[in-house]
């Protein structure tokens, strides 16, 4: 019968834990990756230029990062207040009225506002589980590192 030691087991345990962290980590980095590539497509297909400077719009360059979106949405966000402070300050008392070109100016810029702003933070959570991922394969790393240091421990 074959005697496995307690370093030997636990380096087991500790391999497959290993292992477990580098998949899910490998996991988080190629979805985070691959939402942000999707993010910055649907971005260069709405073609904003909105905050980008001459050279940057001659080059063909678009809003399609979080700081690009940050800015462009910040402008929008500045007009807007321009047309009235607040959604209240602009109904008056009233009701939306769609035939109204204040009134709609004001929704179609809250609109593109919203929009950029959920880009920013699509960004940020794309790249929060990049790092989580990264994490998660130095985790996986250090643990298959333990692992060969706990097997080749002879003491049982």
């Amino acid at each position: 019968m074959v005697r496995i030691s307690r370093y030997q087991l636990l380096s087991m345990v500790v391999i497959l834990m290993a292992f477990i962290a580098l998949v899910m980590g490998t996991v988080f980095v190629v979805q985070g990756v691959t939402k942000a590539n999707w993010m910055k497509d649907a971005m260069r297909l709405e073609n904003i230029t909105l905050g980008l400077d001459e050279t940057a719009i001659a080059k063909g360059e678009v809003v399609d990062s979080a700081n690009e979106a940050q800015a462009a949405a910040d402008m929008i966000r500045e007009h807007r207040r321009g047309i009235a402070p607040t959604y209240d300050d602009l109904l008056a008392g009233g009701r939306f009225d769609p035939a109204n070109p204040q009134h709609l100016s004001y929704a179609q810029a809250l609109n593109m506002e919203n929009y950029l702003y959920l880009a920013v933070i699509g960004f940020g959570f794309a790249d929060m589980v990049i790092a989580s991922g990264a994490s998660m394969i130095a985790i996986g790393i250090a643990l298959g590192a333990t692992a060969i240091a706990l097997r080749a421990r002879k003491i049982g």
